[in-house]
């Protein structure tokens, strides 16, 4: 899980004479966990509902299926809907209003074919034998990030 450091503390150091000397610092870091956004677990629910649903499955490296699971997730967070976070926007906020590629994308309902590589359809070389994901195993697949 990530962590945040946090905490600059100004201790006062005494001196030698029993003074206290206002030029040194000393620098305290503690290590907080980032709280974990629940559209995380939101999306990746929403990802294995939708492969079972489409027919479709995850990569084969499931660290492809957990970083697009978080891009998703991020966007919903900061745009209040699960726009495609393998693209390119000029203008993020219009594009998620628009909708076209919002998950799953006008391309991914119309003809099966996804951008991000999380919905595969089996032929696809890339695809594994998955349509479930753990949270441990999203949270695994992003902790090098």
């Amino acid at each position: 899980m990530a962590t945040m450091l946090r905490s600059t503390t100004r201790i006062p150091q005494s001196t030698a004479c029993g003074r206290v000397s206002r030029s040194r610092m000393i620098v305290r870091a503690t290590a907080e966990p980032v709280t974990e956004s629940k559209n995380l677990e939101i999306m990746r629910r929403f990802a294995e509902q939708y492969a079972k649903r489409s027919g479709t499955y995850f990569c084969v490296d499931k660290s492809v299926t957990a970083v697009v699971i978080q891009g998703l997730a991020e966007h919903k967070d900061t745009l209040g809907a699960a726009l495609c976070p393998c693209r390119h926007y000029d203008d993020k906020e219009a594009e998620a209003q628009q909708g076209y590629w919002n998950c799953p994308c006008v391309p991914m309902r119309e003809r099966k074919e996804c951008h991000c590589m999380l919905f595969l359809t089996e032929e696809n070389d890339f695809a594994g034998r998955d349509q479930a994901i753990t949270i441990d195993e999203v949270r695994s697949g992003i902790s090098g990030m």
